[in-house]
Order: structure tokens, then C-alpha cells, then sequence
């Protein structure tokens, strides 16, 4: 009787049981991937509420030496602040091409005053120039919608739009 037949070495692994592995590390990393980003997603916006709380703390201490806050600035940010700024610069903003906004508005005869990261570039008035978060808030944002740091008066989105257009304010409500 032959024994060779029973007790072969089997030396390596069969097709079969690769695939079973190699379709389990693939699950595993999509679900690692998936957690991951949505870590990601909220250390952005936990790095906007730092930076735009940041920023409001240096433009009050030009408020209070100079008595007023600097004018508006259409995408972008007041001068002669630095020196409020630790390093004299303003903070990258967390989303990618995404850009901060100084905004000091007077709505119907009431001065608003915020800080605003918008996710679309000054050119075309469009949401083709746009980068918005992939986030449930988001989802409805259009290029008048940023997340905003209200400071004083009616905060909103954009000084054209009503105050319930799409935006997220950083410290309105429950979004603190």
C-alpha cells in the first residue's frame, strides 16, 4: 500500500485559501480607510474652530488698540495685524484650497463682524471653483456658503444671502 498518497508535504498555500486573505485584508482596509477619513474630516474643522478663534482673539486686541476693527477685506485677511499673529502670519486653513476671509459688513444699517473660511475662489461666481468638505453639513453649500466665526451682528454665509442660507457657524447654536 502506498502511504505517499495520504501523506504528501504540502509545502505553500492554495489558491483558495490566498484569495479568502487577500479579500479579508481588503475589507479590513476599507474599513480602516473609511474610519480614518472621517477622523480626518473632523480634525479639519476642530483646526478652523482653533484658527478662526485664534484669529478673532488678534483682531480683538487690534480692536482694542486701534478702537475699531480693520475694514473688510474680500477674500483674505486685514493688515497690519501680524503683529497680533504668533509668527506674524495667518494659519493655512485645513481644507484644501480652501482660503480665510475677514468680513465686516453693514446689513440694513447693522454692523456684522466675522471671520469665514470659503472653499471657492473669487473668480466666476460659480460652484465650479469650488472645493467644498465632504461632510453632512456641507452638503448643501454653494459658492456664497463658509464656515464662519461670528463675532458681532447677524452672522451669515455671505453678506448678499439671508441668515439661513446653507453655512456652518463655528460658535451659533449647537455647532460650538
Amino acid at each position: 500500500m502506498r502511504t505517499d498518497v495520504f501523506f504528501t508535504n504540502k509545502k505553500g498555500f492554495t489558491l483558495i485559501e490566498l484569495l479568502v486573505v487577500i479579500a479579508i485584508i481588503g475589507i479590513l482596509a476599507s474599513v480602516i480607510l473609511a474610519i480614518i477619513g472621517g477622523v480626518r474630516d473632523e480634525a479639519r474643522l476642530a483646526k478652523s474652530r482653533q484658527d478662526l478663534r485664534s484669529m478673532r482673539n488678534a483682531l480683538e486686541l487690534y480692536a482694542n488698540r486701534y478702537g475699531v476693527f480693520p475694514d473688510d477685506v474680500s477674500r483674505g485677511v486685514p493688515n497690519n495685524i501680524e503683529q497680533y499673529i504668533e509668527g506674524g502670519e495667518w494659519p493655512k486653513p485645513a481644507w484644501e484650497n480652501a482660503l480665510y476671509d475677514w468680513d465686516k459688513w453693514n446689513i440694513s444699517g447693522e454692523e456684522v463682524i466675522q471671520l469665514s473660511v470659503r472653499f471657492c475662489d473669487e473668480y466666476g461666481n460659480n460652484d465650479e471653483h469650488c472645493n467644498f468638505p465632504s461632510e453632512s453639513w456641507a452638503e448643501n453649500f454653494d459658492y456664497y456658503s463658509a464656515v464662519y466665526l461670528c463675532i458681532q451682528g447677524g452672522c451669515r454665509s455671505h453678506r448678499s444671502k439671508p441668515l439661513d442660507h446653507p453655512g456652518y457657524c463655528i460658535n451659533c447654536g449647537n455647532n460650538e
